[in-house]
């Protein structure tokens, strides 16, 4: 299966069932045999390469390092309270209204924008992110890969869009059984169903272990269950592809109940994430409308995340007096979050005050340093300033931290582009490529690096060194290739 085609594929594709849980609170075995045959570093690749592909082609992807950032910091919260703490997993966004999430090779976890707006509280959508992150601790989509023995990377991907399309439809699982040529899908996914319970169980232990209200799962799941009875054909995907009956609803009721209680409050960024996705919807003008009239009506969880949205909204319709008044008020209720440093910073870039901008983003970087939406902000800003050697000196102390950032290498390789530093252009540029999966025209850049004459020996030398480790990566590619590897 092309790998666009797999993209496409994997973006319509579900992995949340709460089912049943099972009657032991012990951990299941995570599956050794399948570990030893498809190993870590090799799902990591796999899913890596799955990943690329989704940002360079699929036009759902959400690049926006905001939302970003704090899916990340949630799904993180969660992963640090879970059975291995220290386990890598990635979080990303697909514009679609539908409630849906999945979880890929080597820990990447995909999560439709219209499951952030259909939750009502953080601790709802926390329960998804915890069930799909224990699909990934309990290694759920090797052990049934393996199952098949297949040795083909390329096949194993295909035949993991196989097992995930089947799950929520039918004409697409049709299609990726077919490409992948792997005729048993459905038996698979007979013996899946252990590993929904699995992940159940365990998605609400790490729930309750991250300090979250344990009965967001079950209200989540409850309210959808409802809107597939009022709205029947039209009812979620979510409930199409995975019907939730009565004894399993029961069964979250009950794991809930026997639970302390714990009353959980919402973080303001939660808020501010929705309130920012609601923003973008429709038209400008309907975003000011409808953020106007709760802010009138006072029908909101949150003052701040209402104006933050009007103020959002007026931008987007190039308001840029009636953006800085909303977020004056909402200022004035001395909020803090780096999404609202961000907004504001924004203000001054569209009324031509980049200047203004750094500033803003510098501040905000002070009290939210883990924010890289900030950190990109602030060096697109200084950009924006002409001021290139701070940038410069900026993006290389970011790089010491965040070495494997694309985003950072692309701003490095405008900031040299700027100041006519052509070999050290290209060379940050081929970075930018290589970390997006691209390793033909990151060879291409370094081959531009070669030929510029503005280098000095050992810059020159550096860029020789690294074309010579890439071209050994394409010679390896190459080699897989022909192999079937």
């Amino acid at each position: 299966m092309p790998l666009p085609r797999l993209a496409t594929v994997l973006l319509v594709a579900t992995t949340i069932t709460v089912s049943s849980a099972l009657a032991t609170d012990e951990l299941p075995d995570l599956g050794e045999a399948a570990r030893a045959e498809l190993s870590p570093q090799l799902e990591r690749k796999i899913g890596e390469r799955i990943l690329n592909e989704i940002r360079l082609r699929e036009p759902s992807y959400v690049d926006d390092p905001e939302l970003s950032d704090y899916l990340n910091n949630l799904g993180g919260r969660l992963v640090a309270a879970s059975a291995n703490p220290t386990a890598d997993c990635y979080f990303f966004l697909v514009r679609d209204n539908t409630v849906n999430a999945f979880a890929m090779f080597g820990g990447f976890i995909g999560v439709n924008t219209g499951t952030l707006l259909t939750a009502q509280s953080e601790s709802e959508l926390a329960a998804v992110l915890a069930h799909e992150i224990s699909h990934v601790l309990q290694a759920h989509l090797a052990r049934q890969i393996m199952r098949e023995k297949q040795s083909s990377i390329a096949t194993m991907i295909a035949m993991a869009v196989g097992v995930l399309a089947a799950r929520s439809n039918s004409q697409v699982a049709t299609a990726a059984i077919a490409s992948a040529q792997a005729g048993s899908i459905q038996a698979q996914l007979a013996y899946s169903r252990d590993f929904e319970r699995e992940a159940d169980r365990v998605g609400f232990q790490t729930l309750s272990q991250a300090g979250f209200d344990v009965r967001g799962m079950a209200d989540f799941f409850a309210r959808l269950q409802q809107a597939g009875r009022v709205y029947e054909n039209s009812a979620p995907v979510y409930l199409r592809s995975h019907p939730l009956t009565v004894e399993r609803m029961s069964d979250m009721q009950n794991r809930a109940q026997s639970a302390p209680y714990r009353q959980v409050a919402d973080s303001l960024d939660f808020q501010l994430v929705r309130a920012k996705l609601r923003a973008q919807m429709g038209t400008p003008q309907e975003g000011i409308s409808e953020f106007g009239r709760q802010l009138r009506e006072k029908k909101y969880a949150s003052e701040v995340a209402i104006r933050y949205g009007l103020s959002y909204s007026l931008l987007r319709a190039k308001d840029i007096a009636g953006a800085q008044r909303e977020f004056d008020a909402l200022a004035a209720l001395k909020p803090s979050s780096p999404l609202l440093s961000g907004l504001a910073a924004t203000i001054r870039i569209a009324d031509n005050d980049p200047g203004g901008a750094a500033a803003i983003y510098r501040d905000g970087l002070q009290r939210h340093p883990q924010s890289m939406a900030l950190v990109y902000g602030y060096a697109e800003a200084l950009l924006a300033a002409k001021r290139y050697e701070q940038a410069r000196s900026f993006l290389d102390s970011q790089l010491q931290v965040h070495a494997s950032d694309h985003k950072l290498h692309g701003l490095l390789a405008r900031t040299f582009s700027a100041t006519g530093k052509r070999l050290q252009q290209h060379r940050a540029q081929a970075e930018f490529y290589l970390l997006q999966g691209q390793l033909g025209p990151a060879v291409e850049q370094l081959q531009f690096a070669q030929q510029a004459a503005d280098g000095s020996f050992f810059e020159q030398s550096a860029v020789d060194a690294r074309l010579r480790e890439l071209r050994r990566l394409q010679a390896e590619e190459a080699k897989q290739k022909r192999t079937g590897l």
